[in-house]
């Protein structure tokens, strides 16, 4: 299963490219790197279904989780 956030919808991205100092000289290749959100693994209790889910989320969807609540951010998202 591929790494997605459940709430936020962020998964990993290619990057790389050149340094400048081998822009500067030959032009060989870095090579692409993939790079990745800051996933955390988080077990959540949602008080109104008095249950707890454990989720990967990215560390943006903590932060929502913890200004708009658990219930109503997971709802928004269609988890539960």
């Amino acid at each position: 299963m591929a790494k997605v956030c459940v709430i936020t919808k962020k998964s990993s991205q290619m990057g790389g490219g050149y340094s400048n100092r081998t822009r500067a000289t030959q032009f060989n290749s870095t090579g692409m790197v993939r790079k990745y959100p800051n996933f955390q693994k988080k077990k959540i209790y949602i008080p109104e279904l008095k249950k707890s889910i454990t989720l990967t989320l990215s560390a943006r969807a903590i932060k929502t989780i913890q200004k708009n609540g658990a219930y109503a951010t997971l709802k928004k998202a269609g988890v539960i």
